[in-house]
């Protein structure tokens, strides 16, 4: 079984649109009480009853909170147990230490609510469009881009700049396919998103450029409105709507690019790069202030644009469906090493695009090239190159392969 979301576009009437709003406002009080609680009056309801201050204590209080106030009653039940569980998730996740701790939810940003699956049910209209009915809401319409198949678990529905969406949650069967498909290295970049071993070379549309610089312009013209004014309002939606778009062009890209490689290719290889690492502040502190600040900030904005980590999620579980592996290889020297003769030499690299190695004068693009050593440096300890490759050991004692040696030059990879 693999679960898989769904998300459409809905289409609600002025009726419904309240309902949402109302839904949402109920749901984001819900969990921000429920935090307040938590955070300040666990020790004394530990105290005094014996026992935790969890999930199910608070569902029992909320029960009792329904039937004292009419205006939260008149809101689904399931969507405040929804909201309940989402904070006690996020409280389990901040003490296994994957997550910081939780933080209330702002009108705005998190409107959004939940049911089960059980509780929704969906009917076909025609070919482009089917409408799907909501506890105390009924019948919403949504742009029906795909079938909706398998068991649904919940339904989301969430605003954002786009408007209102739904998305599914379903469980489907499957199982894992053999797949006998080539392998191919990746090498993730700033100019070139996605290089591959055999050559391909793949960039994020060039409409994101023109995007970008009509929000930067609207941001400017927003910086000079007045804060909290209708025209204020008007220029922050126009800001957040320019937003929108270039993530939805940037997700569909990726989703495409992601579901093309996993399908021609079994075993992908990829660098394991520290992107939280890299993209980390250089201003330093008061007392020791860091140096070249805004040329790094400028770097890290050009780096998680490209969503490198976003691509390699999207891809991991697009393989693991297809029966294909996503594997990762070590980073280190990977643009400096030759993949002819596996020479390290950082005067190899020309430019950015240009690699032409000083020991054998083997000329390649440098992203082609790296991506051909991501690859052998994973195939080469699989004994798909042991006639060609073979392990030496290093002055130091640790066994090292000679296409990873040492760098004859410096500097980083």
């Amino acid at each position: 079984m693999i679960s898989r979301g769904l998300k459409f576009r809905l289409y609600p009437t002025k009726t419904q649109v309240s309902d949402f709003t109302r839904f949402a406002g109920v749901c984001r009080m819900i969990y921000n009480l429920a935090l307040e609680q938590r955070k300040r009056f666990h020790r004394q309801y530990e105290t005094q009853t014996g026992s935790r201050l969890n999930y199910v204590a608070q569902a029992r209080e909320l029960t009792a909170l329904r039937s004292s106030t009419e205006w939260i009653a008149a809101v689904s039940q399931t969507c405040q147990q929804q909201a309940l569980r989402d904070l006690d998730q996020a409280y389990q996740r901040f003490f296994r230490g994957v997550a910081s701790y939780p933080r209330p939810r702002k009108k705005g940003v998190h409107d959004s609510f939940r049911f089960q699956g059980r509780e929704v049910s969906i009917r076909k209209l025609n070919k482009k469009w089917a409408s799907v009915k909501l506890p105390k809401i009924g019948w919403v319409r949504f742009r029906l881009t795909r079938p909706v198949t398998g068991n649904i678990k919940n339904a989301t529905i969430r605003h954002s700049a786009e408007g209102w969406t739904i998305a599914f949650c379903v469980e489907l069967e499957h199982l894992r396919p053999s797949n006998d498909n080539p392998a191919v290295g990746i090498d993730r970049g700033v100019k070139n998103t996605v290089a591959l071993s055999n050559g391909e070379i793949h960039r994020l549309p060039e409409s994101l450029a023109t995007i970008e610089l009509k929000r930067r312009k609207a941001q400017r013209v927003l910086s000079r409105r007045k804060r909290g004014s209708r025209r204020y309002n008007k220029q922050r939606r126009r800001v957040a709507r320019l937003q929108a778009r270039a993530a939805r062009i940037r997700t569909d890209w990726l989703h495409r690019l992601s579901l093309n490689l996993a399908c021609r290719f079994g075993d992908i290889v990829i660098e394991d790069l520290n992107i939280r690492g890299m993209t980390a502040t250089a201003r330093g502190t008061l007392q020791t202030p860091g140096s070249h600040v805004k040329a790094k900030a400028g770097l890290n904005r050009s780096i998680l644009s490209q969503c490198w980590h976003r691509f390699e999620t999207l891809l991991a579980y697009k393989l693991e469906e297809r029966g294909g592996t996503l594997s990762k290889v070590a980073a280190r020297y990977t643009s400096q090493t030759c993949a002819a003769c596996g020479t390290v030499d950082r005067e190899s690299r020309k430019s950015q695009a240009a690699f032409h190695c000083q020991t054998c004068g083997h000329k390649a693009h440098a992203d082609i090239n790296a991506a051909n050593n991501i690859l052998r440096r994973n195939t080469a300890f699989m004994d798909v190159e042991v006639e060609h490759w073979f392990p030496c050991e290093a002055s130091t004692g640790r066994v090292l392969c000679p296409e990873n040696p040492s760098p004859s030059g410096g500097g980083r990879c």
